[in-house]
């Protein structure tokens, strides 16, 4: 483990988080809770949020003097060539347009943390067209982007890459996201990118054969290549089950008939075997399709890596925020792994960065808090 001093100066790092959604908000939380970061500037795109202190459009419970603009090179000036960015826009329907975004905060010379493109994940298989203007940025600017998931990334790569170093022998690795949709707080996501509520002959944009691999198969090859195992194949697979009965949430209502529920792996095949596996359960009422995987404290979400070999291990996280809120807490826990990086990748070698290069930063905020 690196000393602290390898990585925190005497001025804190400026950092603009660019966006308020799930993970804006929690981005905002993570920068104000570390000592060596300060929130410079917060950019929105609706001018509805324009003016307000970051700390009421985060759930702070205290205001931070910055308020939100609309005015990107407003916002990225704070940073006078250097700091970082939070890149929590969304880029699930426009990831072209946030390669363009983060690529102008790379080239001014800010790093860059996102969870935004999926394609990035493993950034070694993704596209050049896509990786080749990022790592020319990346360059004029002296900067570094690390881009990591929100089912969450260090779930899906650094976890289970540790917890199978805890086995003599390992015959499958499986990460697996199990989540009650109906507390997401992003309602048009839920019913028209996973289907939740609509007929069972809707195809959901996020199972749409190609796609899981897509998403989730940079992952899968990362595992991979930390356990020094060659891939034969990525597979799909897919089950959807639809409401008994309709359903009322925070979210509305969910009719009887529609789906209720779905279930997908992206195997990574081995010998013929699916050897490492990322699955989602996913579910917009516990009662639906009992039968599949549940947490194990019976909550609305949990993510879990399974090893199954000698011993078998499994482990469960189970995270709250935002008022006791799972899908919050994942959200959180997503936005820490990443806003946390950010001191030592100002001090990383320009270029990209995926989860198994990034080490994972143990807290300074016990430390601070005892100072106080």
């Amino acid at each position: 483990m690196a000393n602290e001093n390898t990585f925190y100066s005497s001025e804190p790092v400026p950092v603009v988080v660019w966006g308020t959604g799930n993970m804006g908000r929690a981005s905002i939380r993570a920068v104000a809770a570390h000592p060596g970061l300060t929130l410079s500037a917060v950019i929105v795109s609706d001018e509805a949020k324009a003016g307000k202190d970051a700390g009421d459009l985060a759930d702070l419970g205290r205001t931070t003097g910055v308020q939100a603009t609309t005015d990107v090179a407003v916002a990225l000036a704070t940073l006078d060539g250097g700091g970082a960015v939070a890149y929590a826009a969304s880029g699930e329907l426009r990831p072209d347009d946030a390669v363009v975004d983060i690529a102008r905060a790379l080239g001014g010379g800010a790093v860059v943390v996102t969870p935004s493109v999926y394609a990035l994940y493993d950034h070694r298989s993704a596209p050049a067209e896509m990786t080749d203007p990022l790592t020319k940025a990346c360059a004029e600017g002296g900067s570094a982007l690390f881009v990591s998931g929100i089912d969450p990334g260090w779930g899906n790569d650094l976890l289970p890459v540790l917890v199978s170093g805890l086995a003599s022998e390992v015959e499958q690795v499986r990460c697996q996201e199990i989540f009650d949709y109906s507390t997401y707080d992003a309602e048009d996501s839920v019913r028209y990118i996973v289907g939740m509520g609509q007929p069972m002959d809707y195809e959901p944009p996020m199972v749409a054969a190609g796609i899981p691999s897509m998403v989730w198969g940079g992952q899968v090859r990362m595992i991979a290549r930390a356990l020094g195992v060659e891939l034969d194949e990525l597979r799909e697979t897919l089950e959807r089950r639809e409401l008994d009965a309709t359903v009322s949430t925070a979210l509305g209502e969910f009719e009887a008939g529609t789906q209720g529920a779905l279930r997908f792996e992206v195997q990574g095949i081995v010998g013929g075997e699916p050897k490492i596996v990322i699955e989602h359960v996913t579910r917009i009422s516990a009662e639906c399709a009992t039968d599949w995987p549940m947490p194990a404290d019976g909550g609305d979400g949990a993510h879990r890596v399974i090893i199954e070999g000698r011993p078998r291990i499994e482990i469960n996280v189970e995270a709250t925020d935002e008022g006791g809120n799972r899908a919050a807490g994942g959200n959180a826990t997503a936005a820490n792994r990443l806003v946390n990086a950010i001191p030592w990748l100002r001090t990383a070698t320009p270029g990209l960065y995926d989860g198994l290069d990034v080490p994972l930063q143990p807290t300074t905020y016990l430390r601070t808090t005892g100072e106080a």
